[in-house]
């Protein structure tokens, strides 16, 4: 069962890296699973996680307060709108549009719903 929480977790962490580089790809929820999975299957792999510079600080953030840090909310909304209304310009198909439009509205109540932490 290890074996299995870790190649889950790999594979999260693998899609949350992409998801930094991707709009449509939620980087946040696939690092929730990633320290998850490693949680239960590898307590090296979830300190090593915590640790990391990129996801480190955030991650503790969550896990200990149920915060998501200022900037890191700022970041990603500036990240997300932007990305997300270039690529709504360029298909303008309506259905798309509107799939591109809901997807960008919940992530950014996703992030805005949990409370900030300035630490």
């Amino acid at each position: 069962m290890k074996l299995f929480f870790n190649i889950v977790g790999a594979l999260a962490l693998l899609l949350a890296i992409i998801g930094i580089f991707l709009p449509l790809l939620p980087t946040t929820p696939f690092l929730l699973l990633a320290s998850a999975c490693f949680l239960r299957g590898s307590k090296t792999m979830h300190a090593w996680l915590r640790q990391t510079p990129l996801f480190g600080k955030i991650l503790t953030e969550f896990e200990e307060h149920r915060t998501i840090p200022v900037r890191a909310k700022i970041i990603a909304l500036l990240m997300i709108w932007p990305s997300m209304l270039f690529s709504m310009y360029m298909v303008q198909r309506l259905p798309l549009v509107i799939m591109l439009f809901a997807i960008a509205v919940g992530v950014s109540f996703y992030l805005l719903r949990f409370p900030s932490s300035i630490r």
